[in-house]
């Protein structure tokens, strides 16, 4: 379709802008870029010089190299072959879950295959290269983690000349899919980041995060849902459920068919959900010490107070379940443990194995954190911890949408999931860089006595409060060895589930999909490896048993009341409140 000359001069326009934009944004964050950069040099010269010296390394390399050569030397044969119509076999496959090759271009034309192969190929031997190499484990997992986003980077896949699909839809549109893609592109430099869902398919309060109940107390940090019953009998322990900050609670509340707050009430729970608040740069120095007290602890005294219970239930989802574990080890130091179970949902107590992005996560990093943007800016910005969580996953959550947005033109679909994702929260610099230190960095929380959280020495050992935890199998933010070490350090009765795939999809996985089974086993005691060897498989969602396991812990059924708060925590609002509507500010271009 040909353009007008309005169409062009607006479109020339924008690349213009998008050009400032890019050229400022580098201007802003190089001193960030350099510290990357100078990060990385230093690393991949620490490996260099290892291999250059050690006559043991370079004979593993040269093995690796040698074997590397024979591989492409039996795929360009291979490739011949296929010209001249014979069948062949493949040197090598992409893994069974790699999406990036399953379009059947990629396989049936030589040239297209030998691209891939090639790819695969040196891809292979970079990895085995670092792998086999004998550098200190913590250098290696960064050396990994650089090398594996330099392979994924440049794949072939990421490239329209080298790309089939591409190349297929673009003949098919006379082009017009790359005019559209192009125009997608100029719309995410515009915005500052990729496009992963279509936005406006969703509106929190709307159609999403609209189970019904009421806002019944609020302060500075946080507002308390209560959600309506649906039924006439309850059981008399109510549960709170305490989300991570990080994101936005309604992963927990998403549409009705997925929603976990309304199944929780849908089985008879009484249930109340925090919705903490977005931190604006006022509420720099708000610590780990004002989200127990100011989250959990008075959460806890509303609920209390409403239901007329002692005692609660409590769930904590990811860093709510870090926050979780604290607050306990408060209570039980003090002897006030007014928590009668917990459930550890995809979350961390001990923090020896924190997936992909402990990695990266150094002294240097954190220094550069305390001394740099933190404290300008106050906060931690929710969209720089969107594009962390998205560098854990390039391939699924960066290089896909650059192929589907802009080499293909195509608009993503819409996904509540990936929305939630996209609807971003800051943090206090305080806080994350407590967190950041103390915590991911040194591990102290897994030791007795090492941190001092209100004034209180944290022992996780004086837990005895009855807990489930619940740990995800593919989870690349709480991998499931991890947050099974929860089962070890608490005292009390615990039990434990490993849910099937990842951080989010594995949370977000109702019984009536039946697509995510899980694992449960009795054999506690004895590690991770060996519980796993000794658990059986289920087909259906962990929600199942969670829900059993609750209810032992709930206390008799009472009869239920339409009535939502009391005369001293009144009704201020519906749900979901105006907290969770709040949005960043801010939104860096970094990735530009």
């Amino acid at each position: 379709m040909q353009e007008s000359i309005p169409e062009i001069e607006n479109t020339f326009e924008r690349v213009l802008h998008a050009n400032e934009r890019i050229f400022q944004n580098y201007l802003e964050n190089f001193s960030g870029y350099h510290h990357d950069l100078r990060d990385m040099a230093s690393t991949y010269s620490h490996f260099n010089t290892k291999v250059l010296i050690d006559p043991k390394e370079m004979a593993k390399f040269q093995i690796n190299y040698l074997q590397f050569l024979d591989k492409q030397q039996k795929l360009f044969a291979e490739t011949i072959t296929r010209q001249d119509g014979k069948p062949s076999t493949p040197i090598i496959k992409p893994n069974a879950d790699d999406k990036r090759f399953r379009a059947p271009e990629w396989n049936n034309d030589p040239f297209f295959d030998y691209i891939k192969q090639s790819y695969l190929l040196v891809s292979e031997l970079m990895r085995n290269v670092i792998d086999d190499s004998e550098i200190d484990d913590k250098k290696k997992r960064k050396l990994l983690f650089y090398t594996n986003h330099y392979i994924d980077a440049f794949s072939p896949t990421n490239f329209a000349a080298t790309n089939p699909e591409v190349i297929k839809k673009a003949k098919e549109t006379n082009g017009e899919s790359l005019k559209e893609g192009f125009l997608n592109l100029l719309t995410d430099i515009e915005k500052g980041r990729i496009t992963q869902t279509d936005e406006t398919a969703f509106e929190v309060g709307k159609n999403i995060a609209i189970t019904p109940g009421a806002v019944i107390y609020q302060n500075n940090l946080i507002q308390l849902i209560q959600y309506s019953p649906v039924g006439n009998e309850v059981s008399e322990i109510p549960l709170l459920i305490i989300p991570p900050w990080i994101n936005k609670y309604y992963i927990l509340d998403l549409q009705p068919e997925n929603s976990f707050a309304r199944y929780a009430v849908e089985k008879g729970f009484t249930v109340f959900m925090i919705s903490w608040k977005n931190p604006s740069k006022k509420m720099k120095n708000y610590s780990f010490d004002h989200y127990v007290e100011m989250g959990v602890m008075d959460a806890i005294k509303a609920i209390q107070n409403i239901t007329g219970q002692e005692k609660i239930n409590t769930l904590g989802y990811c860093l709510g379940g870090t926050l979780q574990g604290i607050a306990l080890a408060i209570m039980h130091a003090k002897k006030e443990v007014p928590v009668n179970s917990a459930t550890f949902l995809a979350s961390m107590l001990d923090f020896t194995d924190v997936g992909p992005m402990g990695d990266v996560i150094d002294q240097a990093l954190v220094r550069k954190l305390e001394r740099g943007e933190l404290q300008q800016e106050g906060v931690m910005h929710g969209h720089d911890m969107e594009k962390a969580f998205n560098l854990i996953r390039s391939n699924d959550l960066i290089w896909n949408y650059v192929v589907n947005n802009y080499l293909k033109g195509n608009k993503p679909t819409a996904f509540d999931v990936l929305f939630w994702t996209n609807d971003n929260t800051n943090l206090p610099a305080n806080m994350y860089m407590y967190y950041l230190r103390h915590m991911i960095l040194e591990n102290k929380l897994s030791r007795k006595n090492a941190l001092r959280i209100c004034d209180t020495p944290i022992n996780l050992g004086k837990i005895d409060t009855p807990s489930l935890v619940i740990a995800l199998n593919e989870d690349h933010i709480s991998p499931a060895e991890t947050a099974f070490t929860t089962t070890e350090l608490l005292n009390g009765p615990v039990q434990f589930i490993l849910g099937d795939s990842g951080h989010v999809m594995g949370v977000a996985n109702p019984p009536s999909k039946k697509k995510y089974g899980y694992c449960t086993s009795n054999h506690l005691g004895y590690g991770f490896k060996a519980w796993k060897e000794s658990a059986k498989h289920i087909e259906g969602s962990w929600w199942q048993p969670w829900s059993e396991w609750l209810e032992t812990q709930s206390g008799k059924k009472i009869k239920s009341t339409p009535q939502l708060g009391n005369k001293k925590y009144k009704v201020i609002e519906n749900a979901p409140g105006t907290y969770v509507k709040e949005k960043c500010k801010k939104c860096p271009e970094e990735f530009f």
